[in-house]
C-alpha cells in the first residue's frame, strides 16, 4: 500500500449533498485535506437542486398563497391570492436554491475544501477518475473515500415518463402549468408531502398506494389525523391498489389500476421509491458491490466492506434524511481520522413537511406495546391552547408517552402547526433521560404552541396518579 503521503487529499468526498458537505468539513476542521466531486448543476446535491429544500420552500409558497392557516378566522374561501400560479410558487423556490447554493459554496471554500466539478468513478480503492469537468479527465487519489451520491426516484420500466404531465418527485420543478387534477403514485413520505400541496392550493388528488395504510413507521393516530385532514381537502385514497399502466395524450393522462379502476387527472407523479445514484461509480474497481436498489452496506461507523471507504445518506438507505445525514457525513469523518465523538443518531427525530406537519421522536405506542413496555399517554389539542386559536390551527395536537414505572419520556409526537420545531423540545427531555415532571415543573412562555408539553405532561402524570391511587 502507498505511504499516506503520497495521496493528493486525505478525504475525498463524492456528493456535494448534506452528508457529503459535513463529512469534507469535518475532515477540514481536523486539519485534513478535503475535497468533494459533484457536478456542476448539482453543487449541494438533490438536497438543494430537487429534493429537501425546494420541496419545502415549495411548501411554504403555498401556506401563505393559500392563506390555509387563516381560514378558521377569515372563511375556508380565504386567500392572499386568488389565481395562483405554478410561477408564483417556482419563483420562491428558484431563489432560495440559488441563495443555499451559495451558501454551500462559501463553506467549502472558507474551509479550505476543494471543490472539483465532474463526474466521479473509482479505478481502483484509492483512485477516482473525475470527467466531464471544466478541467478535463483528472484522477486523484485519498486515503479516505466517502460515498455520498444520494439517490433518484425510482421509475417503474412500464411507465412512459415525458416530463411534462408523468413525472417523478424530481419533476414537479419542471411542470408547465399548475394541474387542476393529479394522481400520486406512492403514499411515502414524499408522495404524501406533494399531495397535500397541491390539494392545498385546489388541485384534486388521488392518492395510490399498494400497501393497506400510510406512514407505517408513525403513531397510527397522527397518521389518521393527518388522513382525516387531507381527506377534507377532498384528497382521495386508494390503498391496497396498484397501476397498471398510465396513458398520456393532449386531453391528460388516465390511470389504469389491476383492479380495473380508471383515474383521470391532468398530471401523474410517481413517488414509489428511490433508487441508489450507484451506477456510474464502478464500485467492483473498488472491491465493493451495491444492493439491487443501488444501496451500500454500512457498519456502525458508516464503513463499507472496504476498511478506508464510507457511505453515508441516502445511498446507505433509511432514514435517509438530510439532518441525519449530515450526522452520519461527522461521524464517518471523526471515524477515519481516529477522532472521539459523541452521537446522540440514536434519538433523531422524523420531519415529514405535510400540510399540517408531523414530526415524531422516539418509540410509538405500537413499538412499546410490541415490546411489553407499560407506559401512558399524555395528550395536548392546539384548540385548548391560546396560541392554536390565535394561529388558527384547531387540529393539531401533541401526543407525549411517558414510562409508568420510571416517569421517563419514550416518545414525543406531534401533528399540526411547527410539529418539526416543537418536536425538538421533547427529543432535548429525552437525550437527557429527564422525565415529564421536568416538563410539569418549567414555566413556559404564554400563549405559545410549546405550553402543549406541559398541558400533555399533566394529562399523563394525571393518568398515572389515578392509578396509583386505586392501588393506595
Amino acid at each position: 500500500m502507498a505511504d499516506e503521503q503520497e495521496y493528493e487529499y486525505d478525504l475525498l468526498v463524492i456528493g456535494s449533498g448534506p452528508g457529503g458537505q459535513k463529512a469534507a468539513i469535518a475532515a477540514a476542521k481536523l486539519g485534513r485535506r478535503a475535497a468533494v466531486i459533484e457536478r456542476g448543476d448539482m453543487v449541494g446535491g438533490v438536497c438543494i437542486n430537487t429534493g429537501t429544500i425546494p420541496s419545502k420552500t415549495l411548501r411554504e409558497a403555498v401556506l401563505y398563497l393559500t392563506g390555509t392557516y387563516q381560514r378558521d378566522m377569515y372563511g375556508q374561501n380565504y386567500r392572499v391570492k386568488q389565481d395562483i400560479t405554478l410561477e408564483d410558487l417556482l419563483a420562491r423556490t428558484q431563489h432560495v436554491i440559488g441563495r443555499e447554493v451559495e451558501v454551500i459554496r462559501s463553506q467549502l471554500n472558507r474551509n479550505g475544501v476543494d471543490l472539483v466539478h465532474g463526474t466521479g468513478r473509482f479505478t481502483d480503492p484509492h483512485t477516482v477518475l473525475i470527467e466531464g469537468g471544466p478541467q478535463g479527465t483528472r484522477s486523484v487519489t485519498a486515503r479516505y473515500v466517502v460515498i455520498a451520491t444520494g439517490t433518484t426516484p425510482a421509475r417503474p420500466s412500464s411507465i412512459e415518463f415525458d416530463g411534462k404531465k408523468v413525472i417523478d418527485s424530481d419533476g414537479i420543478l419542471h411542470l408547465d402549468q399548475l394541474p387542476r387534477s393529479m394522481v400520486v403514485v406512492g403514499a411515502g413520505v414524499i408522495g404524501i408531502e406533494y399531495a397535500s400541496m397541491f390539494a392545498a392550493v385546489g388541485c384534486k388528488v388521488t392518492v395510490v398506494e399498494q400497501r393497506d395504510r400510510m406512514l407505517d413507521f408513525c403513531d397510527s393516530e397522527i397518521v389518521e389525523s393527518l388522513k382525516f385532514h387531507l381527506r377534507d381537502l377532498s384528497v382521495t385514497f386508494r390503498f391496497d391498489e396498484k397501476v397498471a399502466s398510465v396513458e398520456n395524450n393532449a386531453n391528460g393522462t388516465v390511470t389504469n389500476l389491476v383492479s380495473g379502476k380508471r383515474i383521470p387527472a391532468d398530471a401523474v407523479m410517481y413517488s414509489a421509491g428511490r433508487q441508489g445514484a450507484t451506477e456510474a461509480l464502478d464500485l467492483a474497481a473498488a472491491g465493493l458491490e451495491a444492493d439491487p436498489r443501488g444501496r451500500i452496506t454500512v457498519d456502525d461507523h458508516y464503513r463499507t466492506s472496504v476498511e478506508h471507504i464510507y457511505a453515508v445518506g441516502d445511498v446507505i438507505g433509511f432514514p435517509a434524511l438530510a439532518a441525519t445525514s449530515m450526522e452520519q457525513g461527522r461521524l464517518a469523518a471523526y471515524h477515519a481520522f481516529g477522532e472521539h465523538v459523541n452521537s446522540l443518531i440514536s434519538l433523531q427525530p422524523i420531519g415529514i413537511y405535510t400540510i399540517p406537519e408531523i414530526s415524531y421522536c422516539g418509540w410509538t405506542e405500537a413499538d412499546l406495546t410490541s415490546s411489553s413496555v407499560p407506559y401512558e399517554v399524555g395528550i395536548s389539542r392546539y384548540r385548548e391552547l391560546a396560541r392554536g386559536q390565535i394561529a388558527g390551527d384547531s387540529y393539531g395536537m401533541l401526543k407525549l408517552l411517558v414510562s409508568t414505572g420510571t416517569r421517563k419520556l419514550l416518545g414525543v409526537h406531534v401533528f399540526g402547526s411547527q410539529a418539526t420545531e416543537l418536536v425538538h423540545l421533547g427529543q432535548a427531555i429525552m437525550t437527557c433521560e429527564g422525565t415529564v415532571d421536568h416538563l410539569v415543573d418549567t414555566v413556559f412562555n404564554y400563549p405559545t404552541l410549546s405550553e402543549a408539553y406541559k398541558v400533555a405532561a399533566l394529562d399523563a402524570v394525571n393518568k398515572i396518579r389515578a392509578v396509583e391511587r386505586f392501588f393506595a
